[in-house]
């Protein structure tokens, strides 16, 4: 599968090439993804800290989607656990769009699990549950764990991952999922909840699923 991606935001180009490379060491062997800047334009957002941004990031990642060439494309995805574009009212695409959170989110719902997350700031976490609540996922098990965290700390591993490992303690979820896209997590623990990468079991579960549309034999990607 050739998968197109967006960032969610402006970003340089370090920060552009670090994604990059994130992507290239989670994906399973049959899967692809080749991902761009959003741009510099006035209605691109340089960072999710309010509800304005989230709703210019919504805008502009739709559109930049549907603007794009398709040529050797299968899918789309935004390099975003909040999923802009994806989901109920979303506007069709050219090519079916994929959500990290919808299908992170919708595998661990499937197992009966309680979920939490935690997430950058408050305005990430209010999107990310209004964005659950419409995939029927059921609520998560805890309201959304606000880090405090700035842009700068999600390139940032080991300010991110203290931060979450404080958070985790007082939580009681079986697994909680780590609303970012772009987190590379130190760990795992030992002990509480599971935090799960959603970029990471997202990928896995669409390598799975173009296994079994091209003939699955049982291997789980690796």
């Amino acid at each position: 599968m050739r998968i197109l991606a967006v960032t969610p935001i402006a970003v340089s180009d370090d920060e552009l090439a670090r994604r990059q490379q994130r992507y290239n060491r989670l994906v399973p062997a049959n899967i692809s993804v080749r991902l761009h800047n959003l741009g510099t334009g006035p209605a691109v957002p340089s960072a999710l800290e309010n509800d304005d941004d989230i709703a210019a990031s919504e805008a502009a990642v739709t559109a930049w989607f549907a603007a794009a060439d398709v040529q050797d494309v299968d899918a789309f995805l935004p390099d975003c656990v909040l999923d802009p574009g994806v989901g109920p009212g979303s506007l069709p695409q050219q090519r079916p769009v994929l959500g990290l959170l919808r299908l992170a989110a919708g595998f661990l719902a499937a197992t009966g699990a309680g979920i939490g997350a935690v997430a950058r700031n408050g305005a990430i976490a209010a999107e990310l549950e209004r964005k659950l609540s419409t995939y029927g996922t059921g609520p998560l098990h805890e309201p959304v764990t606000v880090l405090g965290l700035s842009l700068a700390d999600v390139a940032d591993d080991a300010a991110w991952s203290g931060a979450v490992d404080t958070a985790l303690e007082t939580m009681s979820a079986e697994y909680v999922l780590n609303a970012c896209s772009a987190v590379n997590l130190i760990g795992p623990r030992s002990d509480g909840p599971v935090l799960v990468d959603p970029t990471a079991l997202a990928l896995r579960l669409a390598g799975l699923l173009d296994s079994h549309r091209n003939g699955f034999s049982g291997a789980v990607p690796a």
